[in-house]
């Protein structure tokens, strides 16, 4: 894959422009329970991932498989209606192909969304989180092997893959909307099992906020393409290790859906802000 990317992503995006026209700003990812943001676009294409030359293909119940090209906010976007984990067998360069197409097409800014498991004692279940940085624990990086200097550079600086200013328009909407918003750092490990005790401590320890199974793939490419990056998780479960109970995916998904209204609308409030 990785030798002929450039060539993959170039038809895959010809394929795109076949059925649309549009030039998007801003690349979405809907993660788990934020897929109703994709009712809200105003579709001029809605392109199933089979159509794409090279995309991978959607395996999770709760995501659809779909590109959704269209306008929101006043935005020209593009959006991720289910996206990828490497839970699922996926490459991390399968995970992130869609990033290079959103690039390609024209899209300077990416949103990226997860539900995620809260490490930190201060947060609540339902609550946002602003991700200011991350953690990879996935063991797997996108980047890994030759480097196309059509796409990026070989080495790209970390130092502020999330976008300041993106993180401040968030926390700020999310103050005037009366939505509680924490900014944090988030870890991905590839899951799909939950984490051990043992290793919710681990992972508070070492300083992170939250714990998901996505989106640094997605961040990481961003990154080396030159797109600015805002992202969320929605705290969908409380991972204390000294006060935890089981929890079963339906409730993840649950308290997901019931947070995604907040998340959409800080989403379309940021949009409404960016620059044409």
């Amino acid at each position: 894959m990785k030798h002929h990317e450039w060539e993959h992503v170039q038809e895959a995006t010809r394929a795109v422009k076949a059925h649309w026209s549009g030039t998007p700003s801003v690349g979405i990812v809907l993660g788990t329970g934020l897929g109703a943001l994709a009712e809200e676009i105003k579709a001029e294409a809605t392109i199933p991932y089979p159509d794409i030359p090279h995309f991978p293909k959607s395996t999770v119940a709760s995501h659809r498989g779909q590109l959704v090209c269209g306008s929101l906010a006043g935005q020209s976007v593009v959006a991720m209606e289910g996206r990828f984990h490497l839970y699922e067998g996926y490459t991390a360069a399968q995970v992130t192909f869609p990033i290079r197409v959103m690039k390609e097409l024209g899209c300077r800014y990416l949103v990226v969304s997860n539900a995620a498991g809260g490490l930190n004692p201060l947060y609540s279940k339902g609550d946002l989180m602003v991700i200011e940085d991350h953690i990879n624990l996935l063991n797997l990086n996108p980047l890994i092997g030759p480097n196309d200097d059509r796409l990026g550079v070989r080495f790209p600086d970390m130092i502020e893959p999330y976008d300041k200013g993106l993180q401040k328009m968030a926390m700020q909407v999310a103050l005037e909307e009366n939505i509680v918003a924490h900014r944090g750092v988030y870890v991905a490990v590839t899951g799909p099992n939950l984490e051990t005790r043992a290793e919710y401590r681990f992972l508070r320890g070492i300083g992170a906020d939250v714990v998901g199974m996505s989106t640094i793939p997605e961040v990481l490419i961003a990154v080396h393409a030159g797109i600015r990056v805002l992202g969320f998780s929605i705290v969908t479960d409380l991972c204390l290790p000294d006060a935890l109970s089981p929890v079963s995916v339906e409730e993840i998904i649950a308290v997901a859906r019931e947070a995604e209204g907040k998340l959409r609308t800080v989403v379309r409030k940021v949009l409404e802000q960016l620059p044409a």
